[in-house]
């Protein structure tokens, strides 16, 4: 199919077979003007500053996704047909949305769009966002091996320069699926640092915060994991921004539940309540990436174990998580490694990772 035959159609994101667009231009306007901070009193706000109904719509998308309302992100993008460069701009937030209301059918009609995107632009800057929006579904799930090489190398060369920041938290979050943890730490913390200038809240600073927290726990720096996830509550839960909290529960341990009881208890069932709805989603999508079963044939608990003891925490650490003896935590372990028909670490990480 040649680009100007792609040029005549449109996506639908309720037929996957149909042909795709791909955008002949991204302006960087159109980055520049959707990666506005929003007010930190009021986020909402940031659509009244917004003249043109297309970029609205992406803020609208942001709204809704980082609030839980994932079927109305999904409206906003489909409002967006017959404008490829928004709706190439929109894909990231979009993406992640079909995936957590479990939408196997509107997730690949975006994904093959964005793939002819690549490949009709290829070494481009508007085939370096749609491999960003792909990558976006890729580290989510952890499946670091779907990941564009850029981002496993760090090579950010084709990227607006507004869109490095998003590029630089996934990278964070490669880091985090392959145990890189030392790294993810620091990636984040840089990557904040880019941000630190900007007055006004971000999606991507929102989760910048919960991954360098996320980073912390990981390393055992409880305190640290801790005052970083408060300061990233108090930045967006006020707001009723629950999403990048409920997606990261499990990587938190008993970390998030606790924050939550003590500092923001009217937000507990709302981002417990996501957590609990859209995780087995994300496990799905997992195993049809990854083509295993390992979160078919583990409960979540064991899941959530397996996870930490893949990247080699201490047992002692996860016993105190899980609220179990270490004695007991080995029972779990060897009932975790005969369903997997395993018998240690390393290979739990080959099954993990």
């Amino acid at each position: 199919m040649s680009r100007r035959q792609l040029l005549q159609g449109h996506i639908d994101v309720t037929d996957p077979g149909r042909s795709e667009p791909t955008p002949c231009t991204v302006h960087p306007d159109i980055i520049a003007a959707t990666t506005i901070p929003m007010p930190d009193n009021n986020p909402d706000r940031i659509l009244d500053t917004i003249a043109e109904d297309r970029l609205r719509l992406i803020y609208e998308g942001e709204l809704a996704y980082l609030r839980g309302d994932f079927a109305q992100t999904m409206r906003c993008f489909q409002k967006t047909e017959g404008d490829d460069a928004a709706r190439l701009r929109a894909c990231p937030v979009t993406i992640a949305a079909a995936i957590s209301l479990g939408d196997y059918r509107a997730y690949r009609s975006i994904e093959s769009y964005l793939k002819r995107c690549a490949e009709a632009y290829k070494g481009s800057n508007i085939a370096a966002l749609a491999e960003l929006s792909l990558a976006t579904a890729a580290v989510s799930v952890i499946a670091p091996n779907m990941a564009p090489d850029w981002l496993k190398s760090g090579d950010f060369s084709a990227l607006p320069a507004q869109a490095k920041p998003n590029a630089l938290y996934l990278r964070a979050k490669y880091f985090h699926c392959t145990g890189q943890i030392d790294a993810m730490l620091v990636t984040a913390q840089t990557a904040l640092i880019l941000l630190e200038p900007e007055q006004g809240i971000t999606q991507t600073g929102i989760y910048l915060h919960v991954t360098r927290a996320v980073a912390c726990h990981a390393l055992g720096q409880e305190d640290e994991a801790q005052s970083f996830l408060l300061e990233a509550m108090r930045l967006a839960l006020p707001h009723g921004f629950i999403t990048p909290f409920a997606e990261v529960v499990t990587a938190l341990g008993g970390l998030m539940e606790q924050c939550l009881e003590r500092e923001f208890p009217g937000y507990y069932d709302a981002v417990i309540g996501q957590w609990k709805q859209t995780w087995k989603n994300w496990i799905s999508f997992h195993n049809q990436f990854t083509k295993d079963n390992i979160t078919l044939m583990l409960t979540l608990r064991e899941y959530h174990i397996a996870l930490l003891v893949a990247r080699r925490v201490p047992y002692a650490k996860i016993a105190k998580q899980q609220c179990v003896s270490e004695g007991r935590l080995r029972n779990i372990m060897q009932d975790i490694y005969q369903k997997l028909f395993i018998s240690g670490r390393s290979e739990l990480a080959k099954c993990v990772f």
